[in-house]
């Protein structure tokens, strides 16, 4: 039963690519599966076969289950070369070509990662690492896409790496013999979908001590503790916060700065993630364009697509450093989560762009001066 089942879905999945070139995501979604589960559905090879040869007439897709030995895996990337890095959550995506320098693991069983190499800029939570694969396709035009995919216990994909032709095949061959486990059986053991902790009910929040913590901040990372220490999630902090930090901005607001961003040279940061990683552009960006409900940056080396139609809330939110007021743009869909951050583009010990502060500042629906520069 099993082995029809992933047969059938190895041949949905080839007819879909074939008559629609439609996406590994929407594929899944269609299938009522995970996009790890179909993955997964493409297992069953030998870990020493040439992946050139595995792809056979049910599915032009093959995939080798990695050791779960995620921190090894990254910091192994970098003889791969210039790669592209992709990171999603339900209404936006953020590619970036580069290299991963820089990488390294801290905290309790080094859980918390970081790739710091210039282009590719990564936070990583290993926690919600669970599975990961190596996955070669044929496309229609015959070329073998490679690439390394990682996803969360319930299948959920986190952050994917997608060789460029210019990559160094042989080392990326080398680090998934290196990798490859032992269990090459299809399938894929699930566990529960990732929530988000429900809200505390505003009354159970001392928002006077809130409100003087926040007054006090000295590091825009300190904004996390913050949050952590009084219970609160981001779109309720910022529903209760002081409206001299924060205030409401219209839902076409993103398309809005993007695009005068691009007009006007602005270097920005855009931060883009989901539980298990966060991923980071940082300067200055110049081809935005609309298709259908996406917003797009469509640069070199940098992609963005964005469902403005997704967008529930967009704020304007300004927090106190050493270095002065630091202030970004924060989207939320309609559940309460985080689709993007925008940041005017700067390093710790270096005041706010005055470029940025004035375009964003700009966006503000009401009377409020922009805060000098």
């Amino acid at each position: 039963m099993h082995d029809a089942r992933y047969t059938a879905l190895r041949q949905a999945f080839a007819a879909a690519r074939q008559e629609r070139r439609a996406r590994h995501r929407d594929i899944a979604q269609a299938l009522q599966i995970s996009e790890g589960e179909l993955l997964a559905a493409h297992l069953g090879g030998h870990p020493g076969a040439q992946p050139e040869a595995l792809a056979d007439a049910e599915s032009p897709m093959k995939a080798f289950r990695l050791r779960a030995d995620w921190q090894a895996i990254i910091e192994s990337l970098e003889p791969l070369g210039t790669v592209m890095a992709l990171t999603r959550n339900d209404a936006c995506v953020h590619e970036k070509v580069g290299v991963y320098r820089q990488v390294s693991a801290f905290g309790p069983q080094r859980q918390t990662g970081l790739v710091l190499g210039g282009e590719i800029d990564l936070r990583i939570f290993y926690t919600h690492w669970q599975h990961g694969f190596a996955v070669t396709e044929r496309l229609a035009d015959g070329a073998l896409q490679r690439s390394l995919q990682f996803f969360d216990a319930a299948g959920v994909a986190l952050h994917k790496i997608f060789l460029k032709p210019e990559s160094d095949l042989a080392a990326y061959e080398a680090l998934v013999a290196r990798f490859t486990s032992d269990d090459q059986a299809p399938g894929l053991s699930l566990g529960e979908v990732w929530q988000e902790p429900p809200e505390r009910p505003d009354a159970a929040i001392d928002i006077a001590a809130f409100h003087a913590e926040w007054a006090d901040l000295r590091d825009t990372h300190e904004f996390f503790g913050l949050l952590k220490r009084h219970g609160l999630s981001r779109p309720q902090a910022l529903r209760l916060a002081e409206p001299r930090f924060v205030q409401p901005l219209p839902l076409s607001s993103a398309q809005d700065l993007l695009s005068r961003a691009a007009q006007q040279g602005v270097s920005i940061m855009v931060f883009v993630g989901n539980p298990g990683i966060i991923q980071i552009h940082s300067g200055p960006i110049q081809k935005v364009a609309m298709m259908g409900p996406w917003i797009n940056i469509l640069d070199p080396g940098f992609n963005l697509h964005l469902r403005e139609d997704h967008i529930a809330s967009a704020w304007l939110v300004r927090k106190p450093t050493v270095d002065g007021l630091v202030c970004s743009m924060e989207l939320f869909d309609a559940q309460g989560r985080t689709l993007a951050m925008l940041f005017g583009e700067r390093k710790p010990g270096q005041a706010e762009r005055c470029d940025w502060r004035q375009l964003l500042e700009s966006l503000v629906d009401g009377t409020m001066e922009a805060a000098p520069c």
